[in-house]
């Protein structure tokens, strides 16, 4: 039978429109599932040495132990944390109803206290002598106050308040806040295009000019939350959009992360939406999720 060379261009056509969709199929699942970010990091992790592994936080070797509902703020929507060595306790803020909530290690919600005066609080972070901050994404400022005892409201007019500029960000401006002890700064965490500064503060207040850290190619799409290992040193960035955790050096080097899919360090159906991360002492490691989701992961080897 005499072989129709019409069709031979048709099939390569046909080859050729299947192979794209198979690459566009690749790239959009890819995207889904954060491959590229996960593959970048996988990488960086198996070339850091052992000694620097042992220096670290070392994201790997933690598991989740604890994941509860904090309840009662089911419609209030929680964002950023913070340890508060002074309390040993946690504390987080609300966006949808401003407040101030005070957690246990354990997830029970202590108590509430009432912010007024702030639009859309994402952040917060102790400072470790007893002051407290708070960055207003919508409102574009940082505020810093000590909490009186047992209050149960604080009002913006009674805090130090620094505008940090950024007026274009609209709503993706400053999400995350952390205390950087070494050097007596705050660092904020942009959340797109993820970038991240510093804001030198003193026994008096904020003191100079916010300072962009190195950061560019961060691997990540967004930040969402941040905190400082007090033993290292070592930076943690939380994103919601990549879901990952990715633990950096002071040098700005990433180190080791954790996927917040679910599978993954012990996380059974993931952190859908991760909008905050701190860590104590001991180095135990908090995050809470949108709505209401809180989760302890704790190091399983030494």
């Amino acid at each position: 039978m005499p072989i129709s060379f019409a069709r031979a261009p048709r099939r390569r056509l046909l080859l050729k429109l299947a192979l794209l969709l198979l690459v566009l199929a690749v790239l959009v699942v890819g995207r889904e599932w954060r491959w590229l970010d996960l593959l970048r990091l996988s990488w960086q992790e198996c070339r850091t040495e052992p000694a620097a592994r042992a220096a670290g936080v070392w994201l790997p070797d933690y598991r989740l132990a604890l994941e509860v509902e904090l309840a009662g703020l089911e419609e209030d929507e929680t964002s950023g944390l913070t340890w508060n060595p002074q309390t040993g306790t946690l504390f987080t803020v609300t966006g949808k109803h401003p407040q101030l909530v005070e957690i246990s290690p354990e997830g029970a919600v202590l108590r509430r206290i009432r912010l007024t005066g702030f639009s859309d609080p994402e952040g917060v972070e102790a400072l470790g002598d007893g002051r407290l901050a708070i960055v207003d994404e919508r409102r574009r400022l940082l505020a810093l106050f000590r909490l009186p005892p047992g209050a149960d409201s604080f009002d913006l007019a009674d805090a130090q308040r620094v505008d940090l500029g950024f007026a274009a960000a609209g709503n993706k401006g400053f999400e995350g806040l952390g205390w950087d002890a070494r050097t007596n700064r705050l660092l904020l965490a942009l959340e797109r295009p993820p970038a991240l500064f510093g804001l030198a503060v003193s026994a008096e207040g904020a003191a100079g000019e916010l300072q962009p850290l190195p950061g560019e190619g961060l691997p990540v799409r967004d930040l969402s939350s941040l905190t400082v290992d007090p033993r290292s040193g070592h930076l943690l960035l939380l994103s919601d959009e990549s879901r990952l955790l990715v633990e950096f050096d002071r040098e700005g080097r990433p180190l080791s992360f954790i996927s917040l899919l679910g599978g993954f360090n012990g996380l059974g159906r993931g952190i859908k939406q991760a909008e905050g991360v701190a860590m104590d002492a001991a180095g135990n490691l908090y995050v809470v999720g949108e709505p209401n989701r809180f989760h302890v992961f704790r190091k399983t080897h030494p």
